[in-house]
């Protein structure tokens, strides 16, 4: 995927490799690098230190469990989704532990966990594709999810498939540096670039 990941500016190997794939090989992750994934995952940022995220793993080595994870995607996710070889629902806590105030950045937490997984398992070797496409109040009353606690999205991680899906084989489209880095008024191109 590296030549279809063109970028204006130099970045990491595992940025450039990263994508979100939609064909998996028939192959199961190794749990050594499961535990990476999620040890990259453990040391994401987060505010206070709270690490907000939570995720239910299952795997094809667990049928009756990954089955029940994968009833909780959206139906459309299914189809593709099924092929891979571990399922990730993802869910945060919404207040902080500390003093129980609400935790406005949660989610962002989460985000950032997800992309150190992301980034993780591209030096691996994997692929993942991150999904909001989930039935959450499904994921709440399967797994009893407690108060203060959403079910957010899924993650589907395995080794990339023989062949690329139409997707995955054209180059990535990014919006141009004035159309998100602004300088000092909204919306005004920061002059940086």
């Amino acid at each position: 995927m590296n030549d279809l990941n063109p970028t204006n500016y130099p970045v990491l190997d595992v940025i450039k490799q990263r994508y979100s794939a939609y064909q998996f090989a028939d192959k199961p992750v190794e749990a050594e690098k499961l535990h990476s994934l999620f040890e990259a995952a453990r040391w994401a940022a987060s505010s206070f230190n709270e690490q907000p995220w939570r995720f239910i793993v299952a795997t094809k080595d667990n049928p009756a469990a990954y089955e029940k994870a994968l009833g909780c995607l959206a139906e459309a996710n299914q189809g593709w989704a099924q092929a891979a070889p571990v399922l990730v629902l993802t869910a945060v806590k919404h207040t902080f532990t500390y003093n129980d105030s609400p935790n406005r950045v949660a989610l962002h937490d989460l985000g950032q966990a997800a992309a150190n997984m992301a980034l993780q398992a591209a030096d691996l070797g994997l692929v993942i594709h991150q999904m909001a496409g989930i039935e959450q109040d499904k994921v709440v009353s399967t797994y009893n999810l407690p108060d203060g606690f959403t079910a957010e999205t899924a993650i589907a991680i395995g080794y990339p498939g023989d062949s690329l899906n139409d997707a995955e084989s054209k180059a990535r489209q990014r919006k141009a540096f004035d159309e998100f880095v602004f300088g000092d008024k909204w919306a005004k191109a920061s002059g940086l670039f």
